[in-house]
């Protein structure tokens, strides 16, 4: 989302026509009830995220309270105010799976990666996060990424998790 070209052959939007596709969005939207939801959703499939300048669009657009606009972004977990990797890795800290060893698979993950929860590694490939349960507590602990579940796993196994994809991104194994 880096192209400043303005160019017909390439495939990464320029900022203005992000900006012109929100504003097309809203537009759709303005003045039905409850619709904010939805258009923060297309927001954030446009951008990536959601910007404090995105929400600023968003809130006058739809002629609402920006304190409204980002109450809603970060009350639901659903919605990201950062940039996130091209992957993302969700580790489960159920019950089931923190009993079990979710929190050193975690804790080896934020070593690796060298991320926090809820950041981005430098390259942008990974967003590492948690989750409170994936549904598969049999085969606890377990961790997503992307939508791929990986049971069983244990801090030894995360080099042979990752390898791929680093490897799709052409990328160096740095695990």
């Amino acid at each position: 989302m880096d192209c400043k070209c303005n160019c017909q052959e390439c495939d990464t939007p320029n900022e203005s026509n992000m900006y012109e596709l929100l504003e097309s969005v809203i537009a759709k939207y303005k003045g039905r009830e409850g619709c904010l939801i939805q258009v923060l959703h297309a927001a954030q499939s446009i951008f990536g995220y959601l910007p404090l300048e995105v929400q600023t669009c968003i809130a006058e657009g739809l002629e609402l309270p920006l304190s409204e606009v980002s109450g809603v972004v970060s009350f639901y977990s659903f919605f990201s105010t950062h940039p996130k990797g091209k992957h993302t890795i969700r580790v489960c800290l159920g019950t089931a799976c923190y009993v079990r060893g979710g929190k050193k698979v975690l804790e080896r993950l934020q070593e690796l990666l060298n991320v926090d929860v809820g950041d981005t590694t430098q390259d942008n490939i990974f967003t590492l996060e948690v989750a409170r349960c994936i549904g598969s507590c049999g085969l606890a602990p377990a961790m997503m990424v992307d939508d791929t579940v990986y049971k069983q796993v244990n801090p030894e196994k995360l080099s042979t998790i990752l390898s791929p994809y680093y490897l799709n991104a052409n990328k160096e194994v740095n695990v």
